[in-house]
């Protein structure tokens, strides 16, 4: 039974009477997703699909979208299965984030965006467990897939793949890259004003990291391909041949991945991302045209009678029909029908003026436009309005009464009515829009018999090329425009024809169509999930049920976990220590016995049931670690300038809440850039016991440790299964010979002494982070420029400047602080909302995951307020973009603030108490 989500976080989403054309961010896809999430719920094999989408409390809205749970009514259409008992269905779940009581636009929701993604992480682990119960014997179910729609759901879904360690699935929609060129072209706005007015950069940001998460991205056209994802440092065509080549020779990739293009038969194409080295997972990018439910449209035969079907008796004349036909002088001239927002890019002033200057289509057709919907134009967007008003001048310079409808109201119960009204005038549908990545409105035009007149800039390339029923046009064009606007209202032959073989081929882009399609790549993909069984909801360990005399096991053991710092003190990394496993047997067998004796003396129960732990204190609740058992977490994530400045925060958030530690209500975690190496050393210089903190994330978030009770010498115990949960697309050695070459060409040239400005630190390097050191902070590339480079390369990966911009950490895209608090959510059960992070002012290059999301935030004012701020100005994006500044979840401390003024915070969070 599959199991899956549709995630589309913008907008106004409910099930029926959808608010289509309310404003810019309630369209197409709205439609689409609902739609998607419906038609999959009635699949046989799918027994349950969830499209999570934001809750909306907001006087301006309707009240329905405040409702967290709606379920989407299955629908009745032609080519589904009536195995429908199995299902569970498809339900709308409302995942409350953003500001109270607000309705906002998407531009304004990528602060909010871990909020969303921690509340849906919530909901999948709840559904996980209900389904266990309910048709997994007891044990989690885990979706078979995650699919963002748009680039904040595109965002949203990597980050809820790495935490569940589940496939992801990606749909564009509209992409940011083109959006931007084409804004550009038009002139009216800089670079910088376009991003201030769309957050185009963070846009663009997410959609890269969407191709680096994602296993397929399912788009509608060849053309999205071959001009818009191309525009995408992460897809390279060219690459991708290289890499495919190698592959076919059996060559080592070297950790690279690059969508593989493959045109298949029908009408979709598959990008393949194929399984390079390290036995990496198969990943595919499909396209796959959207679906549509045809089986209650009724088509107009041509004297404007219903076709052949008792089912379907005559009727009077729909209220919408009298509603534009009272704009007309000569209501019975075939209609040209235009559906779309009044935004520019949707161009209807260009075909207002092709339809006003061209005399003969004037004499031979009405043209009717639904612009959205509007009460007044004075409540209507600043840019709404100005189309409209522009369309109301033209209409009036060519003096268009009489000949152009413009209606202000429609529901969507009518828009089928409307598409028969211009069938049964033997009209034409247009859309002139600048670029329609799909065109939804296309399909829905052809079923009910109507010809096309479509832009030739994206979706309607392909459908009209399937369905042969229209005209392509040049946007810019408005003598194009109105050369076939007229050619199919002239030549009766042409639109029957164009009538008939768009009936005749509709049914390619049916939903039963789409989803077969879209479950067939869904089931190519490897299935990932989390890699640990518990064994009761109470998380009590136990022993294993073969206890370790696999010698996999033991060998595992050996390889990946290391239960004191004997390997970091030999300044080695991990990869060397495989290497000299695969090439020495008598020291492999040396490791093994070791290995062994210390499994056998208790320091792991086991090494895939029971979570690599050590025996519990037979004195305390039996369980591990610690951190399961506290009532809050504070973590501590301060990116000090300096290891002084660090220890100095770290004792103040110890003193703040020192009651609670003392009777373990209150634990903390320290999670930073350093190594669990220089962690030591850290609390030995400090004083500080191990025990103090309940668990360490390390190396940016690549590592993680718990505090051992029972052992002085070996105080840290690693996260085995932590490793297997980021390792997605690791590159491995092959990325770290790339960043080896990187540093190698990186000097200080202006001085002309070639003295390299980053080199390798093999000893701080561990198996899940490579790190460098940075000599000269002032001259080493931004952040964003190697990460571009990376990508280019097909090598996907998380780069983060540390520790004042000296060090440089690159780990896995899975892999990250933030990611780390989700998983010991997903792996203990420790709740986000419990827990709150300690940050500066400024801090390392992966600052904006620490803030947002469920938990607690408090920012510590003075706190690396000056050195490390530099390292965010070549950002991609500005940081203010991404701060949540009036969440209730975050406090602010005063300048140089003492334990108590800490405490004060915690208070004032309702963390502690007076």
């Amino acid at each position: 039974m599959t199991y899956c989500f549709v995630l589309s976080i913008h907008g106004l989403i409910r099930g029926e009477n959808m608010e289509l054309g309310r404003d810019s961010d309630t369209g197409g896809q709205v439609k689409y997703v609902v739609e998607l999430a419906r038609a999959l719920g009635s699949m046989p094999g799918v027994y349950r699909v969830d499209l999570l989408t934001r809750q909306v409390w907001s006087p301006d809205v309707d009240w329905t979208y405040a409702e967290p749970t709606e379920m989407l009514t299955p629908s009745n259409a032609e080519g589904f299965s009536d195995e429908m008992g199995e299902s569970s269905g498809a339900y709308i779940i409302r995942i409350p984030f953003g500001p109270k009581d607000k309705y906002i636009p998407k531009e304004l929701l990528w602060p909010h965006i871990p909020e969303f993604v921690d509340g849906a992480l919530n909901h999948i682990i709840q559904m996980s467990k209900v389904l266990g119960e309910q048709v997994g014997g007891g044990k989690p179910v885990w979706p078979v897939a995650i699919h963002g729609h748009y680039a904040d759901a595109g965002d949203s879904a990597a980050l809820l793949s790495g935490a569940l360690n589940v496939p992801m699935l990606f749909t564009g929609h509209s992409l940011g890259r083109d959006k931007l060129e084409q804004l550009l072209k038009q002139g009216r706005l800089s670079r910088d004003e376009i991003n201030m007015t769309y957050k185009i950069m963070r846009r663009i940001e997410a959609e890269e990291l969407s191709l680096d998460a994602s296993e397929i991205v399912i788009t509608s056209t060849r053309q999205e391909i071959e001009e818009q994802w191309r525009l995408y440092d992460a897809f390279d065509p060219i690459l991708e041949r290289k890499i495919r080549a190698r592959i076919k020779r059996n060559v080592s990739c070297y950790g690279r991945f690059m969508p593989r293009m493959v045109v298949c038969p029908g009408i979709f194409i598959i990008y393949d991302f194929q399984d390079h080295s390290n036995a990496l997972l198969n990943d595919r990018t499909a396209i796959i045209p959207p679906g549509m439910e045809f089986h209650h449209i009724v088509p107009q035969d041509v004297d404007g009678e219903t076709e052949t079907n008792e089912d379907h008796p005559t009727s009077p004349d729909p209220p919408i029909w009298s509603e534009i036909m009272r704009f007309f002088t000569n209501p019975r001239k075939p209609m040209i029908l235009a559906l779309a927002r009044p935004d520019p890019k949707k161009n209807i002033t260009t075909l207002v003026k092709a339809f006003g200057e061209c005399r003969p289509l004037r004499e031979l057709a009405n043209l009717t436009l639904f612009m959205g919907n509007r009460d007044g134009i004075d409540e209507m967007s600043s840019t709404n309005s100005s189309v409209l008003l522009s369309v109301l001048k033209l209409i009036d310079k060519y003096d268009l009464y009489g000949q152009v409808a413009y209606p202000k109201h429609h529901k969507q119960f009518d828009v089928p009515e409307i598409y028969r009204l211009a069938a049964k005038t033997k009209g034409v549908f247009i859309n002139p829009a600048f670029i329609e990545p799909f065109g939804l409105t296309l399909i829905e035009a052809a079923a009910h018999g109507l010809p096309l007149v479509a832009t030739k800039n994206g979706g309607p390339v392909d459908i009209i090329r399937v369905l042969d029923n229209g005209l392509l046009i040049d946007p810019h064009d408005q003598q194009s425009i109105a050369e076939a606007l007229l050619k199919l209202v002239a030549d009766k032959h042409l639109w029957a024809k164009c009538r008939q073989n768009g009936l005749k081929n509709i049914h390619l882009f049916s939903w039963p169509e789409h989803c077969k399609t879209y479950l067939s790549k869904i089931a190519s993909c490897k299935a990932r999930h989390p890699q640990w069984q518990r064994k009761d909801d109470d998380g009590e360990t136990s022993e294993s049920d073969s206890p370790g005399d696999s010698l996999r096991d033991i060998q595992d053991i050996s390889l990946n976990l290391r239960f004191s710092l004997d390997v970091e003190k030999s300044g080695t990394s991990g990869n060397d220590n495989a290497s000299e496993l695969d090439g020495n047997s008598a020291d492999r067998s040396s490791k093994l016995e070791n290995a062994v004796l210390a499994w056998s003396q208790g320091i792991s129960k086991d090494s895939r049931n029971a979570g690599l732990t050590e025996k519990a204190d037979q004195n305390s609740s039996g369980k591990f670690p610690a951190l399961r058992r506290r009532k809050y977490l504070l973590v501590i994530a301060v990116d000090s300038d300096s290891t002084t400045g660090l220890l100095e925060t770290t004792r103040k958030i110890l003193e703040a809440a020192e009651k609670e530690r003392s009777d373990g209500s209150v634990g903390f975690i320290l999670s930073t850039s350093l190594t669990i190496s220089e962690i030591r050393s850290f609390l030995v210089s400090g004083g500080l016991n191990p025990n103090d903190f309940d668990a360490f994330i390390c190396n940016s978030g690549s590592d993680l440790y718990y505090s051992s009770p029972n052992s002085e010498d070996r105080p840290f115990v690693v996260d085995f299964y932590y490793h297997s949960h980021i390792e997605y697309r690791w590159g491995g050695e092959g990325l770290r010979k790339t960043l080896v070459r990187w540093a190698a060409s990186v000097t200080d040239t202006k001085s002309g002494s070639e003295e390299p400005i980053v080199v390798a630190a093999d000893q701080l390097s561990t198996d899940y982070c490579y790190t460098f050191k940075v000599q000269k902070p002032g001259m080493v590339p931004p952040v964003k420029e190697l990460r571009k480079s990376l990508r280019i390369q097909a090598l996907r990966c998380h780069v983060i400047y540390c520790q004042n911009g000296t060090r440089l950490n690159v780990i896995p895209v899975s892999a990250s602080r933030s990611q780390a608090l989700r998983y010991l959510y997903v792996r203990w059960g420790v709740e986000l909302s419990k827990m709150v992070v300690f940050v500066g002012e400024c801090g390392d290059t992966d600052y904006e995951g620490l803030l947002g999301g469920t938990h607690k935030s408090v920012i510590l004012k003075g706190v690396c307020s000056n050195a490390i701020s530099q390292l965010h100005a070549n950002r991609n994006y500005p940081l203010s973009d991404v701060m949540p500044n009036d969440s209730p979840n975050i406090v602010q401390t005063t300048e140089d603030c003492s334990s108590s003024d800490i405490r004060a915070s915690l208070e004032k969070l309702g963390v502690l108490r007076n």
